[in-house]
């Protein structure tokens, strides 16, 4: 069996703001821009790896999901519980010193070497969602 992952979905509330962390700061590609009744869907992904995205949706845009849970899921965003996602680089220095001077990222953990055998960094997108960068050897 081969399988790879093809997207992984996050959580936007600015899709302008998304735009500035995922494109500008961190270098991504925007494969798709999709408007549909006043919400924004942005296709980001690294160059050079056609085959991995991230889809940035609008929060709790599905029809089935109720008012309260609508104000959970904006409750758990604004304290950067909800999503996350762990991104990999060869010079975690290099990309953090870059989203550290970006204006749209909030920084959690500089790079520390983890207990467990990892060293990364974390930080926060303009939407509450954390970012983790391990490095990769």
């Amino acid at each position: 069996m081969d399988i790879t992952i093809h997207q992984a979905y996050l959580p936007q509330t600015d899709p302008d703001a998304a735009l500035a962390f995922y494109r500008d700061t961190l270098g991504f590609e925007v494969r798709n821009d999709v408007e549909y009744q006043g919400l924004h869907w942005l296709t980001v992904g690294p160059p050079g790896q056609p085959e991995t995205s991230i889809v940035l949706t609008p929060p709790a845009a599905d029809p089935g999901i109720t008012e309260d849970e609508r104000k959970v899921i904006a409750e758990m965003m604004a304290k950067g519980t909800y999503a996350g996602i762990n991104l990999a680089t060869k010079n975690l220095d290099e990309a953090f010193e870059k989203v550290q001077a970006g204006t749209a990222g909030e920084v959690v953990q500089e790079p520390t070497e983890q207990p467990w055998g990892v060293r990364d960094a974390a930080f926060r997108d303009p939407s509450g969602n954390m970012i983790r960068i391990f490095e990769s050897k």
